[in-house]
């Protein structure tokens, strides 16, 4: 069954939701962290991920502090593209949020487990607003080619991503890729070496809006990277963007959105102080 919206309460305090992409905006891997100070002034780094028993995923200690005061003070929810395998790696600061969005948007987690009613409205718009999931991944191992494609993927069997050798990929595949799929309701995305293909209705910001609903939200935050975080950021009421990054490099810009002044790591830690800035304005006003 669908969780209700609350009640409006006059005498509680406003929610404050805070969305927030994971990979390259708050956590980072090694070859992410943009340590550009010299050795001995790094920031000391806090594992919160671990894959095939090796290290994965870093944030600073400061900003473990930060996050974890922010999940305490906030609806903190971890908004991401992996897959809710993928994000059950991750060991996070602070309290267990209690939602979490998977897959793009596919999976609305509640308190660890996937939303059936949330599972059965996304269907239901796939079914109806785009091509089929057999026909675009089809297309895809068609279309690359075998000397630069190293893995294809399908994810929670909603979309497909490729694997490939970044420097042998010809400039304009993905591209004529982005314009074949947009005539079939999908979107295209280049992200480090991963080409996604993901459908058009699949967001992370219907997944917000529905938490927002559900926790009676009187104000959005949100944060990204990427193209696929640009919906994302667009439907939160203030939105944040890392210096670096796909919407960066793209110069992605909207009136709401600031652009962090730091890179890679640091950019995280000033993303959470943000988050929480906007928070405390928003139970002060």
């Amino acid at each position: 069954m669908t969780t209700p919206a609350p009640s409006a309460d006059p005498a509680a305090a406003p929610v404050t939701l805070v969305a927030s992409d994971l990979d390259r905006t708050l956590i980072y891997s090694s070859a992410a962290l943009q340590l550009a100070m010299p050795d001995a002034e790094a920031p000391r780094l806090l594992c919160v991920e671990v894959y095939d028993h090796k290290p994965l995923s870093y944030l600073t200690e400061t900003a473990a502090a930060l996050l974890d005061e922010l999940a305490r003070t906030t609806v903190f929810v971890p908004t991401t593209t992996r897959t809710r395998e993928q994000y059950g790696r991750i060991h996070l600061p602070g309290p267990a949020p209690r939602f979490a969005i998977c897959a793009n948007g596919g999976h609305l987690l509640v308190d660890g487990e996937s939303d059936r009613d949330w599972q059965r409205q996304v269907a239901r718009r796939l079914a109806e607003e785009c091509a089929s999931l057999a026909e675009v991944r089809a297309h895809l191992l068609a279309a690359a080619d075998p000397a630069w494609l190293l893995k294809e993927r399908v994810a929670e069997d909603l979309f497909a991503y490729l694997v490939v050798e970044r420097p042998l990929l010809p400039g304009d595949w993905v591209k004529e890729l982005g314009e074949w799929a947009l005539t079939r309701g999908w979107t295209v995305s280049l992200q480090g070496r991963k080409i996604y293909a993901v459908p058009g209705p699949l967001t992370k910001s219907a997944a917000m809006n529905e938490v927002a609903r559900r926790t009676g939200a009187a104000l959005t935050l949100a944060a990204g990277d990427s193209l696929l975080d640009a919906d994302l950021l667009l439907a939160a009421d203030r939105a944040w963007r890392p210096a670096h990054g796909e919407l960066a490099d793209t110069g992605w810009s909207a009136p709401h959105a600031e652009v962090t002044a730091e890179r890679g790591v640091a950019a995280g830690e000033e993303i959470l102080r943000n988050f929480l800035r906007a928070a405390d304005e928003a139970r002060s006003s």
